[in-house]
């Protein structure tokens, strides 16, 4: 009898710890982390990219100037016609007196080419580059008149046996008398073997382009 109930004891303490001990492995399981799937995609190794600033920068426009040789400049229009020079000191065509035929061609807005020759026995020829400024109004002798100034430099060249180069300054007034014509004053100083200066007056016939 005593062994009988031994054996029950002995077996209901068997139950009893595996019980216990396969409700602790099943609690273990649970709470063990299932390790995460690592990606082998290229794409998803490369770090992650910050996202692109979009930046508005103000588009940079060159600025472009229109040559039209001939063309109407703010001064007035362009013109070829014919002068006379008064030589206020030096020896070649410019420092004394001569003719000379004159022009005025209009490239930009506000420049213009001004070739000229002065006529005599060693005549010389002027190019200068000039400024030209807007027309104004100037009240002579009750009258009011339109002028435009203008400066400019440029080569002059001196066609005698001993041809010389030199630069050249100018400076003048274009007067518009109407539509057809142009009246001119300028003061050039040519820088050869000496310094030229010469006063030109003259008139010019109004033209458009070429």
């Amino acid at each position: 009898m005593k062994n009988i109930w031994s054996q029950k004891l002995l077996g209901l303490l068997i139950f009893s710890t595996t019980t216990i001990l396969g409700s602790g492995l099943s609690a273990r399981a649970q709470t063990v982390p299932t390790p995460s799937k690592i990606s082998t995609k290229a794409a998803d190794l490369l770090p992650p990219q910050p996202p692109a600033k979009t930046t508005n920068e103000p588009s940079q426009e060159v600025a472009q100037v229109d040559v039209a040789p001939g063309r109407t400049t703010r001064g007035g229009s362009s013109y070829i016609g014919i002068a006379g020079n008064i030589g206020l000191g030096g020896d070649s065509a410019i420092g004394e007196g001569s003719f000379m035929a004159i022009s005025k061609i209009g490239l930009t807005r506000s420049v213009s080419l001004r070739p000229s020759v002065a006529i005599e026995d060693d005549p010389v020829v002027l190019v200068p580059l000039t400024y030209d400024f807007t027309l104004r109004g100037e009240d002579v002798f009750e009258e009011t008149f339109s002028v435009a100034p203008y400066v400019g430099a440029g080569v002059v060249i001196e066609t005698s046996d001993d041809a010389d180069v030199g630069l050249l300054l100018t400076g003048g007034l274009d007067v518009p008398l109407n539509n057809n014509f142009t009246a001119n004053a300028a003061l050039n100083a040519a820088f050869l073997d000496e310094t030229d200066v010469g006063l030109v007056l003259g008139v010019g016939y109004n033209f458009t382009g070429f």
